[in-house]
């Protein structure tokens, strides 16, 4: 029994061991981020634990509990029952906008252009839409007002959750994010060309390829070569 119970914890230290985790100094301290799958991650500052679009396909093997959880829209590689039921626990809150709040109704809804506060983070509501794409014609998959992009603003730095969209006006239109995490993924948001050519109207000073499972984000890289953005591969699919 003893020998099982290592061998478990084992498998839990090793699942953790090779999550990738990016880590940012900011004047309120560190705050970490665990890509997870897909949309799914993990942030981490102050001694609270945020989780936004907790996703079953993902491994959650060994991490915190969530303090808050973040949803970004309806679909359900983004709102998951399952999975939400097994990071939160009792207390755990919820921001989302009202169309989520439908299914999780303890929610605070957040509208586009709404912001609120949570402990040592200022968070903000922004679009996240489709321009043209859908699946049928005069449709689209994410409808304008639906859904919800956040920014995060923790000390003196801002992180940009885009969610599903496409380069839509206000995401060009962004100023002064520090770190963007930006989809790519056909049909549902935006080719890599398409993503880097929105990225490159706003500028940040990091961003992350994220929600693209099987598109080419070598080439997202290279359409942002020498536009002096810290474009940052990483595996979010392990």
């Amino acid at each position: 029994m003893m020998r099982k119970t290592l061998g478990l914890i084992g498998m839990v230290l090793l699942a953790q061991s090779s999550r990738p985790l990016e880590e940012f100094k900011t004047k309120a301290g560190v705050v970490k981020i665990t890509p997870i799958r897909h949309a799914s991650m993990m942030i981490e500052a102050g001694g609270k634990v945020i989780f936004v679009d907790p996703w079953s396909q993902g491994n959650f093997d060994g991490l915190p509990k969530a303090d808050l959880i973040l949803i970004t829209d309806i679909h359900p590689d983004h709102l998951d029952q399952a999975a939400i039921d097994k990071v939160r626990k009792d207390g755990t809150m919820f921001i989302a906008p009202a169309a989520v709040a439908k299914t999780i109704t303890s929610a605070r809804v957040l509208a586009n252009g709404q912001t609120t506060t949570w402990d040592q983070w200022a968070i903000e509501a922004v679009p996240m839409y489709n321009l043209k794409r859908g699946p049928t014609p005069g449709t689209f998959f994410h409808d304008k007002g639906r859904g919800n992009g956040y920014i995060l603003n923790y000390g003196d730095t801002r992180f940009y959750i885009a969610g599903d969209t496409e380069g839509i006006p206000e995401m060009r239109a962004l100023k002064n994010i520090d770190v963007a995490f930006v989809p790519m993924n056909l049909p549902y948001t935006m080719t890599p060309e398409e993503a880097a050519d929105a990225v490159r109207a706003f500028h940040p000073k990091v961003v992350y390829p994220y929600h693209y499972r099987g598109s080419d984000t070598e080439a997202f890289k290279k359409a942002l070569d020498g536009t002096g953005i810290d474009v940052r591969l990483r595996n979010w699919y392990y």
